[in-house]
């Protein structure tokens, strides 16, 4: 009985070290030359393997979810979220949620570039805009 019971002493005592969490390796760790990144910071900037509309006129002939990135100006607000946005090639119905202004105030006269995708109805497309940004 004796040895039964060091025996159960012994594996117990063994399985409460195998259970310590052991330190988590990797990482960088040292001086960062970079600024943090913050949340609207970050992601992939480069070429797609889905070509992206840039022009309004692209865009009102385009399939549902298309990608878009379009400069130009916003001419007029259309209802809550929604804007009037021109570029050299006419006009288009924009939808943008707040968030997705990120702080950005603009005028009629502020060229800023819209990313998102077109949102086919039947009869109207329109642009869900995922972001807004000043044009460069």
């Amino acid at each position: 009985m004796k040895k039964l019971l060091a025996a159960s002493v012994l594996v117990f005592s063994s399985m409460s070290v195998m259970a310590a969490p052991q330190p988590i390796q990797g990482g960088f760790s040292g001086p960062h030359e970079a600024a943090p990144m913050t949340q609207d910071q970050g992601g992939f900037n480069g070429p797609s393997a889905t070509p992206v509309l840039n022009t309004i006129k692209e865009a009102s002939h385009a399939d549902d979810n298309a990608a878009v990135e379009l400069t130009g100006y916003i001419i007029s607000s259309v209802g809550k979220e929604d804007y009037m946005f021109k570029d050299q090639t006419g006009e288009i119905k924009v939808e943008i949620d707040n968030k997705d202004w990120r702080g950005i105030t603009v005028t009629p006269t502020t060229k800023i570039t819209i990313r998102g995708e077109v949102d086919k109805d039947w009869t109207v497309r329109t642009i869900d805009v995922d972001s807004v940004v000043l044009a460069k």
